[in-house]
């Protein structure tokens, strides 16, 4: 990317009319900020950057830059997904040393987490998008660039009832990404709150 075409990006701006798009899972604020607050405690022995509280998400899947174009596409391919509500308990707290990420997840995952992000993979690739090539793996990214993670501080178990996942629109900025919904979808006929 050219310095211009980069700074533009940073400001949040895509010269090419790409948006960054992902879905996810979106905690209640409540359980956010209680991420957040055990991901400080973590940063302490890791290093690297914690993620904001506004930020704490569980990706389902990451499509990357998305033509301006395609997203009433992409949109109509997730109301496909007849996903069911069920609980998320976070009880698991780990390092991947690989990608210097601290992340916080379900240590079982639940079955209708697992459909879900089946569902919307299959959905996505039958619209002629692409999505990753590996395997699901439900976590949230709470510490990035963590450089140490063997020891990490207790975990106090987590839970929310998911009702939804959205899809958000990621923009750089110099302080980390800044993170805008741009449509929810329910799961199992619950009206999102």
């Amino acid at each position: 990317m050219r310095r211009s075409s980069q700074s533009a990006y940073l400001k949040g701006n895509n010269p090419e009319g790409k948006l960054r798009l992902f879905f996810a899972l979106w905690p209640p604020e409540e359980v956010a900020r209680s991420m957040h607050a055990w991901a400080t405690l973590a940063h302490a022995q890791t290093g690297g950057r914690v993620t904001k509280a506004a930020t704490v998400h569980l990706t389902l899947a990451f499509l990357g830059d998305v033509p301006g174009d395609r997203v009433a596409a992409l949109i109509d391919c997730a109301r496909r997904v007849r996903g069911k509500p069920f609980d998320l308990r976070l009880d698991e707290g780990r390092w991947w040393e690989h990608n210097g990420i601290v992340w916080a997840g379900p240590r079982s995952m639940p079955e209708p987490l697992r459909d879900l992000a089946a569902q919307l993979d299959s959905v996505l690739k039958a619209g002629g998008f692409r999505t990753e090539k590996r395997e699901f793996k439900a976590h949230i990214s709470l510490v990035r660039r963590a450089v140490k993670g063997e020891t990490l501080p207790p975990l106090d178990p987590l839970e929310w009832h998911a009702a939804e996942f959205v899809l958000v629109r990621s923009t750089l900025a110099s302080d980390g990404p800044a993170y805008a919904t741009l449509s929810r979808f329910s799961l199992g006929g619950e009206r999102p709150a």
